[in-house]
């Protein structure tokens, strides 16, 4: 139930599809999107890191990757989010990653099935490297009960 409270303050009014684990599925109606969501999983030490996974039936967009970090990123430092095996770098402005097209978009979603962690790494503005860790246990149901909820 935190985990549901918490993620609902992430943003305005949202319907609940269901939480999975430590993931969580919701539906958003103006504009319409739906979007399976997680906190790194030390939340504590972790602010308003996220990560989610959505859909906009209305943009013809289906899992689209977003990442919120947990530090501010130096200028030129890469984002990498690792799945399994598989590493993925990401474009990224100061506070945030997406991955940079829909086939990387696709192919991460596909390894998030696979995994059972993942984790977004990088370089703070102070020189520091950061890792924001993603348990994978319950992200497939969310992913797919708010794929369907868009449908």
């Amino acid at each position: 139930m935190m985990l549901a409270l918490a993620l609902l303050a992430l943003a305005g009014p949202r319907e609940t599809i269901g939480i999975y684990a430590r993931w969580g599925a919701f539906r958003d109606t103006a504009p319409t999107r739906c979007f399976a969501v997680a906190r790194p999983s030390d939340v504590a030490r972790r602010g308003e890191a996220y990560l989610s996974i959505a859909s906009w039936p209305g943009r013809g967009v289906r899992h689209q990757l977003y990442v919120r970090l947990s530090r501010a990123r130096a200028d030129h430092a890469r984002v990498m989010l690792v799945a399994g095996e598989r590493r993925f770098e990401l474009t990224a402005s100061r506070h945030d990653a997406w991955a940079p097209d829909a086939r990387t978009d696709s192919a991460i979603v596909a390894a998030m099935r696979d995994g059972r962690a993942l984790s977004v790494e990088s370089v703070d503005t102070g020189g520091v490297p950061f890792v924001d860790g993603y348990a994978l246990q319950g992200a497939a149901s969310a992913i797919d009960a708010a794929t369907l909820a868009c449908l």
